[in-house]
């Protein structure tokens, strides 16, 4: 089995190339670096499975050969993190569409099964907490470039579910709820990473807003146990999953536990959103996925919790070389 990975150099593509080379599975990747980092994949580079391509997933030439030497493909390069979505939004819905557009185009042309990373983004103001699938989507309007990222994975959907519904190609569709865990950084506004940098230099927790928003956090194994067992079943072709874990928890509390882990002096700060991001913000209030469909097509449930996932992070940024 070969198996490519787009955005393979990311936070998410490194544990899934990892897991798959552990699994005996041949993988390439294609990354162009811009956010995905060379670090993530120094210890698998020497692999003889091992296969990496520093390029853009538009770059059509190369995708191609890429394509027709594998067996599937995990299309997980996009725009990542709300202050570059805000900051670039040009970048952000040519990068998410256009890519996917050349993934599946080319994946048609060689009858390759893709699985394509969506986001919980993607249900936007919405407040029919849990999130199902085939929920309604409540977006602000074009003005606010926030939602651009939402409509920009809306389309990369529309598109695969078309390209299975038209030309029978096979692709599955995971939406992502914060996943989290070693190698993310806070670079783009990250969370938890963010946080815990901040606790373990003493400074002062930004938090965003009230701090009341309520979020579910996955760690990274979890997500790409579930992406490549959806990828070995043949009834989620042609669906769309929720992907994350159902424990909510405000990000004011989760700031509060970051400090009591760490041992910190640090305190928080209220930042509001037009300072974070810009004038006339707008944010998603709860975010919390119902797994019921996932649970019922693998067997899915999450491995670790919280804590679980703030220890390892906390960890990982004490000995970054581990």
């Amino acid at each position: 089995m070969k198996a490519l990975i787009t955005g393979g150099a990311g936070f998410i593509g490194s544990h899934l190339a990892e897991r798959l080379l552990a699994k005996g599975v041949e993988v390439y990747i294609i990354d162009d670096l811009s956010t995905g980092r060379l670090d993530n994949i120094e210890h698998i580079r020497s692999h003889p499975h091992f296969h990496l391509a520093v390029e853009d997933v538009r770059n059509e030439t190369v995708m191609d050969r890429l394509v027709s030497e594998c067996d599937v493909i995990y299309h997980l390069a996009a725009a990542v993190g709300v202050e570059l979505i805000v900051k670039s939004p040009v970048e952000t819905i040519e990068r998410n569409i256009l890519g996917t557009d050349v993934v599946l185009r080319l994946a048609n042309r060689y009858l390759r099964k893709v699985l394509i990373t969506s986001t919980s983004e993607i249900y936007g103001k919405s407040e029919a907490v849990p999130f199902k699938e085939d929920d309604d989507r409540v977006l602000g309007p074009t003005t606010k470039s926030r939602w651009s990222y939402s409509s920009s994975k809306a389309i990369d959907e529309f598109l695969a579910l078309a390209y299975f519904k038209e030309r029978k190609l096979e692709t599955i569709i995971m939406r992502l709820f914060n996943t989290v865990g070693p190698r993310q950084t806070g670079r783009y506004g990250m969370v938890i990473p963010r946080f815990i940098q901040q606790a373990l230099k003493g400074d002062p927790l930004t938090v965003y807003g009230d701090g009341q928003q309520v979020r579910c956090f996955t760690y990274v194994l979890d997500v790409v146990e579930a992406a490549i067992n959806l990828m070995s079943t043949p009834l989620a072709v042609g669906q769309v999953y929720n992907v994350g874990n159902d424990r909510g928890i405000t990000i004011e509390s989760l700031a509060q536990k970051i400090i009591e882990k760490t041992g910190s002096s640090s305190t928080i700060e209220y930042v509001p959103y037009a300072k974070a991001y810009e004038e006339g913000f707008e944010d998603m209030r709860v975010r919390v996925p119902d797994l019921s469909k996932v649970k019922a097509a693998i067997d899915y449930q999450p491995r670790f919790h919280l804590d679980d996932i703030l220890e390892f992070v906390i960890d990982h940024f004490k000995n970054p070389l581990d």
